[in-house]
């Protein structure tokens, strides 16, 4: 990956809501939205669902709007990190006592959405028994994420193409890895670190 230039990001807060193809709700949550998105300005919160049209196409929050807003939700503080290269944007934030890594390809169906958290450094005391216990974990505990090694570290990752990717699949990949990463380094480190 090419060296980059780091910023930090302004986030300011609001609600959304996301309706399904009936107009009845399906995720209603309280989130931050960037705040120099024109898309999300003219929107309010919505109270009553039942008097708003749906037959007429709704102008789209961009992925990078969408990656921004959750980040803010789930930061530390200001810390939150972005930074524009060659192979798409990269955001940085600290989640409790891990580093959550996004990287936004770009944004037609061919892109990718990657997300990912060291959560450990290798070599360790027992490789064996801890590649036993992180494919074990990817069975029992990860959901859409799983443990990898890269760059000699193990990692939580969770990636897929950005094709009909909606913003909560964006927000669940970002907080399971997240919260999976923060959950699991502190105790990966304490069995196996040599």
């Amino acid at each position: 990956m090419s060296s980059a230039i780091w910023e930090r990001s302004e986030f300011t807060k609001t609600k959304i809501t996301e309706h399904n193809q009936t107009g009845q709700s399906r995720l209603e949550q309280d989130i931050l939205i960037f705040s120099n998105s024109p898309v999300w300005e003219t929107l309010m919160t919505v109270i009553d669902t039942s008097t708003l049209d749906f037959s007429e196409p709704v102008a789209s929050a961009s992925y990078r709007e969408i990656i921004e807003t959750i980040i803010s939700s789930l930061e530390n503080g200001t810390n939150a990190m972005v930074s524009h290269t060659d192979n798409g944007e990269l955001w940085k934030f600290a989640y409790g006592s891990v580093e959550v890594f996004v990287l936004l390809t770009g944004e037609t169906d061919d892109d990718f959405l990657m997300v990912w958290s060291p959560v450990l450094a290798l070599p360790v005391t027992d490789e064996p028994g801890l590649l036993r216990h992180l494919l074990e974990l990817n069975w029992t505990d990860t959901f859409e994420a799983s443990f990898a090694l890269a760059n000699g570290q193990v990692i939580v990752t969770s990636q897929r193409t950005v094709a009909e990717l909606s913003p909560g699949e964006v927000a669940r990949a970002i907080t399971l890895v997240a919260d999976i990463a923060d959950d699991n380094d502190e105790r990966l480190a304490a069995e196996y670190n040599s």
